[in-house]
């Protein structure tokens, strides 16, 4: 069991945790995992990934039946644990994880190879805020969305925020970041995708651009919190763009809301 507060254990975990988390994330290669429900999704869906399973006593019964066995694990005190987690009620639960190497051309290749349904793909232009990038995973997880890709100079998918809020959907699709909007178009082009920008006052609304798209491999962009949709992507001759209808008395949507609305719509007039 490790009980010093100077293991280096601790000091592994609080620097991925820590103001520099996004800097060490990068340089490393490695992410933290916390919440009872993150680590049993993780356990499920990407143990391979897994490189330390830390518990206290308390954890491991949370845990149940969960399968661990195949995962390093090390125990350490409810001091220590406190010391590691960046959470206010620590769970007795953390794991330090591999960030998977995503390559853009290779995940294509293999979801065109292996679905034989119409591809939904999402794409988050510098998004920001970790509560709107965990509540966006979530809702491609939910609406059976096949990649979700966010650009260069968007929040870190793998900042303890994001995972957390995330709640375990992170890992039960590709999730590439760090993708520039002109390769993606690029991507898209050459792969046949139709092209979708939500913007207020388009002409083509949510409904039928969903049913256009239920026949096709799609790609639907959101832009970032305060600027919205990137004007180059606009004035693309591939991209169309396409409205929400809602009530005169909002002026807008929060982006993660737009976001889930338009997953819903394109998820339902697939099937």
């Amino acid at each position: 069991m490790i009980t010093s507060l100077h293991s280096s254990h601790v000091e592994t975990v609080k620097a991925l945790l820590g103001p520099r988390g996004s800097k060490q994330r990068h340089e490393t290669g490695l992410y933290v995992i916390e919440s009872l429900q993150n680590i049993k999704a993780a356990l499920q869906v990407a143990a391979e990934s897994i490189e330390t399973l830390y518990f206290t006593q308390s954890g491991l019964e949370k845990l149940g039946n969960q399968d661990w066995s195949h995962v390093d694990t090390l125990e350490v005190s409810d001091e220590v644990m406190k010391a590691m987690t960046d959470t206010v009620t620590p769970q007795g639960l953390l794991a330090v994880a591999r960030i998977p190497k995503l390559s853009l051309d290779d995940v294509l290749a293999r979801v065109l190879a292996t679905k034989s349904k119409p591809l939904k793909l999402a794409f988050f232009w510098e998004i920001q805020d970790p509560g709107n990038a965990g509540t966006v995973i979530r809702a491609a997880d939910a609406f059976d969305f096949d990649v979700l890709i966010f650009s260069e100079n968007s929040v870190d998918v793998y900042a303890p925020k994001v995972v957390r809020s995330s709640a375990g959907s992170l890992w039960n699709y590709p999730v590439i970041q760090g993708i520039s909007l002109e390769s993606l178009l690029q991507h898209a082009k050459s792969n046949k995708f139709q092209v979708f920008a939500t913007t207020a006052g388009a002409n083509l609304e949510l409904q039928e651009a969903a049913k256009l798209a239920s026949n096709n491999n799609s790609l639907w962009v959101f832009g970032n919190e305060a600027r919205g949709i990137p004007v180059e992507l606009l004035s693309n001759e591939i991209v169309q763009q396409v409205a929400i209808p809602i009530s005169h008395r909002v002026e807008s949507l929060n982006l993660a809301t737009a976001a889930s609305v338009v997953m819903y719509a394109v998820n339902t007039a697939a099937q």
